[in-house]
């Protein structure tokens, strides 16, 4: 038939799978077009043809990641009755599949692009928005604690999702330096036991902070 194009040789979907692999165990930067094209099964040619570039095949592992793996968080925050009870299901979740064998250590999120340099600016820009995206679902889960009672009324709801997001993204770099799953556990016990007195309704209340300089979530210039 005249104007149909050749149809690819291979699944989609399979290859992304397989591309997520490796750009999740490697890290954005050392990840090359050889390591790719040898765990898609694909030549290069055929990867930009149906991806675009490595970046952009790298943004659409990363969606696939947080569809996938990415998805205790979300139906944490989504699904437990209190807020404590929502962080703590999302760091043990999120504890126990950042230490699962049968997957890389830690978070591709947190991992793939930490530092941005010249060639990976973009792509570490886009990670941590989707970080700062995970912050704002804490900010928003302590919030309705608020509304519903389980967090005391005059809480510093940024500062807890910036304490939690952090705590998450600790567990995904301890993983990644070997700590295994009963350590990982303990890192969680550790910062739970730290909300009765951040967050709880029958908590002192404590006293305002003084000011830093800088708004909240950026570095003071």
């Amino acid at each position: 038939m005249a104007g149909r194009g050749r149809p690819r040789a291979f699944d989609r979907d399979e290859a992304l799978g397989k591309a997520l692999g490796v750009f999740w165990e490697r890290g954005y930067q050392a990840t090359s077009m050889s390591d790719l094209t040898a765990a898609m099964g694909i030549n290069s040619p055929s990867i930009y043809a149906a991806y675009g570039s490595k970046e952009e095949l790298f943004k659409e592992a990363v969606t696939l990641y947080t569809a996938t793996e990415g998805r205790y968080t979300r139906r944490a925050l989504d699904e437990q009755p209190t807020a404590r009870a929502a962080v703590t299901v999302m760091l043990q979740e999120n504890a126990a599949a950042y230490a699962d064998p049968a997957t890389p250590a830690g978070c591709l999120t947190v991992l793939a692009a930490p530092i941005p340099v010249r060639e990976n600016s973009s792509v570490a820009a886009h990670l941590a928005r989707m970080r700062a995206e995970v912050r704002d679902l804490i900010r928003r889960r302590v919030e309705r604690g608020v509304e519903d009672g389980d967090v005391r009324p005059d809480v510093d709801a940024p500062a807890i999702a910036l304490f939690y997001s952090a705590v998450l993204n600790g567990l995904s770099i301890q993983s990644r330096d070997g700590v295994a799953l009963p350590g990982l556990q303990q890192t969680v016990a550790g910062a739970m036991a730290a909300w009765d007195s951040l967050a709880a309704p029958d908590a002192p209340t404590a006293p305002a902070a003084e000011p830093t300089g800088g708004t909240f979530g950026e570095p003071e210039r």
